[in-house]
């Protein structure tokens, strides 16, 4: 993530400042010593650890910072924008997000399965694009959630340097027990713990949780409405592509999306209607450093990546000349 800002901002010609979130501070900080020892001038890039409050608003409001590019909450963002708008400096923001899988009945189930746990729980689920909310055809539910609930079993939950392990821990105790109010605000709002939503038997220590699927969910549970960022994916069905189109833009986040059927000419429709900055067909996830990535709504605005990233560090100027010899004339000119 931190490379995504950095290389297009190096490349446009720009000095950076990177400020790495407080819980993962560590390789960017290696990503300092690498720029060091590929003799990027001093001053170049700056690596700034620190809490968001201090060195994040700091460097915010700072007069001498022409430029700002913030991945993280869209609570922080508004404090960002506020903090720029009082020196007009512009803003590149890649937020949360609530993503749609909309899977369709005419699917291989197996395959749709695995894009679907894909989708929500590699990284942990700790990732913004995360599609998050499972909209399924009901003529196919049962069978999809049998499989989902199994492929779920199957995911190896250990020590991320283990050899396997397809699902580790979430990265702080603080967001660990947001993840598990979530659940636990789902079950008491109504909805059914079909797999998962506890800590792993097997792991007495660090912050892990089970992959975990939510199902009996209406639309105006928080775990319908609002970004987990864990593993936990929730589920409703639906009958007609309206209606799953209707469900899948029932949020106030856009950053990513997904579409699964066989049916191509299917597949273009949902993909225009889906308001999502990002949508994947068949597949849930996968990034090109070439195309361009980033949200609408409250998942943010501006674009990273190819030469959409480039430009956001680049400004157009106009430069005219004027190379006639004559007297431009639009005066009268003074008498000799």
């Amino acid at each position: 993530m931190a490379t995504w800002k950095v290389a297009p901002a190096l490349a446009a010609g720009c000095a950076a400042i990177l400020k790495p979130s407080e819980l993962a501070s560590a390789t960017c900080l290696e990503l300092g010593e690498v720029c060091r020892e590929v003799d990027l001038p001093a001053g170049v890039l700056n690596i700034l650890p620190g809490l968001g409050p201090e060195a994040g608003a700091s460097l915010a409001s700072h007069p001498h910072v022409d430029k700002i590019s913030f991945t993280g909450s869209t609570v922080t963002a508004v404090k960002i924008m506020t903090a720029a708008a009082q020196r007009v400096k512009p803003v590149t923001l890649e937020l949360g997000g609530k993503g749609p899988i909309v899977v369709f009945e005419d699917v291989d189930i197996d395959k749709a399965v695995e894009w679907t746990i894909f989708g929500c729980f590699y990284t942990n689920g700790q990732i913004c694009s995360a599609t998050s909310r499972l909209i399924v055809h009901e003529s196919i539910a049962a069978e999809f959630l049998d499989r989902l609930v199994k492929w779920s079993e199957n995911i190896k939950i250990s020590d991320p340097l283990e050899e396997g392990c397809k699902l580790g821990p979430i990265v702080s105790r603080g967001q660990y027990e947001k993840v598990m109010n979530f659940i636990s605000n789902a079950k008491s709002e109504g909805a059914t713990i079909l797999y998962g939503g506890n800590r792993p038997k097997h792991l007495k220590k660090g912050f892990f949780v089970e992959p975990t699927i939510i199902t009996d969910v209406t639309t105006s549970m928080q775990i319908w409405r609002e970004e987990v960022f864990g593993p936990v994916l929730c589920v409703k069905t639906f009958t007609t592509e309206e209606e799953a189109i209707e469900l899948a833009n029932d949020t106030h986040y856009g950053l990513g999306g997904a579409v699964v059927s066989k049916d191509r000419e299917r597949c273009d429709r949902v993909s225009k209607l889906l308001q999502n900055g990002a949508v994947w067909v068949n597949c849930s996830q996968p990034c090109f450093c070439q195309a361009p990535f980033g949200g609408t709504k409250w998942s943010g605005f501006g674009r990273e990546l190819g030469e959409w990233g480039l430009e956001s560090y680049l400004s157009v100027k106009q430069v005219t000349e004027y190379v006639s010899d004559e007297q431009w004339g639009w005066y009268q000119p003074p008498k000799q």
